[in-house]
């Protein structure tokens, strides 16, 4: 029985999943027209040296696992859909915390001003780069001096490249959309469908060579296949736009991308492990991993690491909707704003 019959047999309906494909659509376009009007505009704008300034602290949320089970490739023993893929469908999540900082996930926002010190740093979850052994990402001089601006900027923006994508209703690209919220995995015959509150992603798994190079997209075109537990993924073709998160960091549109998802026998975990190849920016590949759990109908809506609700009615069916983001009607505040008074940088 896959996930979708399990569901039905148990009173539990879905919400259409396309709406969430259209409404991404919608907003891909406006975003992108008003990422051409601030790249335009940022021609004519100064050197990109950012002002420093002191942020107040940012919503704390619940630190989750400060460590995770590493799983390893093997044999799948659970479900399978009729196509003979291993179902997996359901809503999904990171574990370890946002896209504030990869390197240093439950620390927060680099440079933002805290409530408390954050103490030894062996007690908080690792980094998410798991190759270079150190935890840190391998720039190039150019691209770490970018991205040191941008995390100064970022608190004041003086300029279109301190503004992260997300906030302006971009698509989060890859990774970012795997920490960014929660989200819903969805599988048809020869494909895979992540639902993302901000996009959405498919894997083809039926053999079709990627799109020509010369056709770029936010979280770039994605070819796979599963082997036992794991889906191997190749990614490429993307647009060079996105970034990682709140810490800068991003690939060019030279960038490639093999990724494994490995899911747990009982169906309940998967860890992301992605190997980011770009020398146009890094000295070297370097690894990613984001470990991610699978939510039920025992688990409590947060916000954010599962922000699809059960919703309330008169009858005993269930009904699963996710929270339209903000970024669709404006009906509320989103992201920082600039000052004109300067403070001092918070190290």
């Amino acid at each position: 029985m896959n996930g979708n019959e399990s569901m039905k047999k148990q009173g539990i309906k879905r919400f259409p999943e396309y709406s969430s494909i259209f409404l991404a659509l919608c907003a891909l376009g406006a975003s992108n027209a008003l990422l051409a009007a601030d790249d335009a505009k940022s021609k004519t704008q100064p050197a990109d040296v950012a002002t420093p300034v002191v942020t107040p602290p940012g919503q704390t949320r619940i630190a989750r696992e400060t460590t995770f089970p590493k799983l390893v490739s093997g044999k799948w023993s659970g479900p399978r859909l009729p196509d003979g893929q291993p179902d997996i469908s359901g809503l999904w999540s990171n574990t370890i915390g946002n896209h504030s900082n990869l390197e240093d996930p439950q620390a927060g926002v680099i440079y933002e001003a805290r409530k408390k010190p954050l103490g030894p740093r062996e007690e908080r979850a690792p980094s998410r780069v798991s190759d270079p052994p150190d935890g840190k990402f391998p720039f190039q001089p150019w691209a770490k001096e970018k991205i040191e601006q941008f995390r100064i900027g970022f608190h004041n923006p003086t300029n279109p490249s301190h503004v992260e994508p997300n906030a302006r209703c971009a698509p989060g690209g890859v990774p970012k959309s795997f920490y960014w919220h929660g989200y819903d995995i969805l599988q048809y015959p020869g494909y895979v469908l992540f639902v993302f509150d901000n996009g959405s992603r498919i894997i083809h798994l039926d053999n079709k060579p990627h799109l020509p190079a010369k056709l770029k997209l936010w979280n770039g075109d994605s070819r796979g296949h599963w082997e036992g537990n794991t889906l191997v993924v190749d990614v490429s073709n993307h647009n060079g736009k996105a970034l990682f998160g709140r810490s800068g960091e991003f690939v060019s549109e030279n960038a490639t991308i093999k990724e494994k998802y490995i899911f747990s026998d009982d169906g309940k975990r998967f860890n992301y492990e992605g190997t980011f190849d770009d020398p146009t920016i890094y000295t070297r590949p370097f690894t990613i991993t984001i470990p991610a759990i699978k939510y039920t109908d025992a688990d409590d809506s947060d916000g954010w690491n599962l922000e699809a609700r059960w919703a309330k009615t008169k009858t005993n069916a269930k009904y699963l909707e996710h929270d339209e983001r903000i970024c669709f009607e404006n009906n509320g505040g989103f992201g920082l704003g600039a000052t004109d008074t300067p403070q001092v940088l918070v190290k």
